[in-house]
């Protein structure tokens, strides 16, 4: 591959503060540009495959395992993974994308991209634009909401449709976003904070099975959509005991559920209820690590922001994902990687033929996230075993954004072709039926091929760890 690609490892792995030396032996296969892009999507991706799978291998050492022979990275298998939503299968049926609402608008002065894929958004979104929520004729709310955004300015949609509670950005220009406030706090921020927030005695781990560097981890996971839950499955793949937790009125879309849901438990608990916060309180005290993917502030209400955490478990690794950042006037904004593509300048480098806003090929951001965010979790594991320490993560969309587009960018004209992905995917039955789904991107030295169990019904595990091996 190209040595743009090895930069962007190593660039990758330095932002977690890993060893450069490790990074040297990453052998990478497949042709560049299987992600073809105006911006180096293919470059982005495996880099943080790689990133991850670097942090997997750290961990094994840490515990003992001696991983044989060299760590490989194949640009086919990454490109498959990052679109894997779209190899998805149950009993052959493939599943629809994004909702009818959720798309590009033309507004008075630009364009404006919405996500209305969960229902509570779509509703949010109808009310905030002056239409019944309650309507679900989509042909014609299509051309309604269409004419009424046409009148309007961009980032007056933008506003409206954020106050209440909705998702909508304005796209904008690669500068336009660059003056930004929000991207002057995200510009500020490191592409991956991985810091011992506090001084703590060493937690040593027992050695592990060949192959799981993770196993016996307990991982309690607040995430949903895709990067956060990218991240967790990864962790699931290298054998951690990985407990999805969501509330009980809030339903994951079932497509997102069995694509990333692999090698999880999932089970619904509602913080407000006294009964099942006491079943979370007991969860969290057994809990190697705490990974989120709500704004920053969300549950702090529940006495689990940063602070409280680290009073309550001083050795918890607390990983926390965001749209936005954790700082600026956004921070606390909802946000999904197709609207953080329009808000960065993204969709407008990636201007289609007919001079509409683009898209990436894959939702990278989501997916080259998720990645760096296991990574910099397995790293925390690592160094809080070897020298202690309080360890947090902070990881953002926004954040990879820039990287994409400033720090990474090379060329600027798509090349390279999508693999076939036949040999990058495989079957299994589960409960839903039979499942074609993508293959993990990366096979650390010495470890599995694919996860231990399929994604089983949403919500339906016990809240309650596995025995301890």
């Amino acid at each position: 591959m190209e040595q743009s690609t090895a930069d962007a490892v190593r660039a990758a792995w330095a932002a977690l503060d890993g060893d450069p030396v490790s990074a040297e032996a990453v052998e990478l296969r497949g042709p560049a540009g299987t992600l073809p892009a105006r911006l180096p999507v293919t470059e982005l991706a495996v880099a943080c495959v790689a990133a991850a799978a670097l942090a997997a291998t750290e961990l094994a050492r840490t515990r003992g395992q001696h991983p044989p022979g060299p760590l490989t990275v194949d640009s086919r298998a990454v490109a498959v993974a990052f679109t894997s939503e779209r190899h998805l299968r149950v009993d052959g049926r493939p599943f629809t994308g994004f909702a009818p609402l959720s798309r590009f608008w033309p507004a008075a002065d630009g364009w404006v991209r919405t996500h209305a894929n969960y229902p509570h958004h779509r509703r949010r979104l109808l009310s905030a634009l002056g239409f019944d929520p309650a309507r679900t004729d989509d042909d014609a709310l299509v051309d309604a909401v269409a004419e009424g955004i046409h009148g309007m300015p961009a980032a007056a949609v933008e506003e409206q449709v954020q106050a209440a509670g909705g998702l909508a950005v304005a796209s904008r220009t690669p500068a336009g976003w660059d003056a930004h406030p929000q991207a002057v706090a995200v510009a500020a921020e490191p592409l991956a904070r991985l810091a011992a927030a506090g001084a703590a005695a060493p937690r040593r781990l027992p050695p592990a099975p060949d192959g799981l560097p993770a196993a016996g981890i307990r991982v309690l996971d607040l995430t949903r959509v895709i990067a956060g839950p990218v991240a967790t499955r990864f962790l699931a793949l290298l054998g951690a005991d990985v407990l999805r937790v969501d509330p009980p009125g809030l339903p994951e879309i079932p497509a997102q559920h069995l694509d990333t849901g692999s090698g999880k438990r999932s089970t619904l608990l509602d913080l407000g209820r006294p009964a099942d916060r006491a079943r979370f309180d007991g969860l969290l005290a057994d809990a190697d690590v705490l990974v989120t993917g709500y704004r920053p502030a969300a549950l702090d209400r529940f006495g689990l922001s940063p602070a409280a955490l680290r009073h309550r478990r001083p050795d918890l690794v607390v990983a926390r994902l965001s749209a936005w950042g954790t700082a600026g006037p956004w921070a606390n904004r909802r946000g999904f990687d197709s609207l953080v593509q329009a808000a960065t300048g993204i969709a407008e480098v990636e201007r289609r033929a007919d001079g509409a806003p683009g898209v990436l090929p894959a939702q990278a951001l989501d997916h080259g996230t998720g990645y760096l965010l296991a990574a910099a979790v397995l790293r925390a594991l690592a160094l809080r075993d070897r020298q202690g320490g309080v360890w947090s993560a902070d990881l953002s969309l926004a954040r990879t954004a820039r990287w994409l587009r400033r720090d990474l960018a090379v060329g600027s004209t798509p090349q390279g072709s999508t693999p076939d992905p036949a040999g990058w995917c495989d079957e299994r039955d589960a409960p839903a039926g039979r499942l074609r789904y993508a293959l993990p991107p990366v096979t650390p030295p010495g470890g599995p091929r694919t996860w231990a169990a399929p994604p089983g019904p949403w919500g339906a595990d016990p809240p309650a760890w596995l025995p301890a091996p």
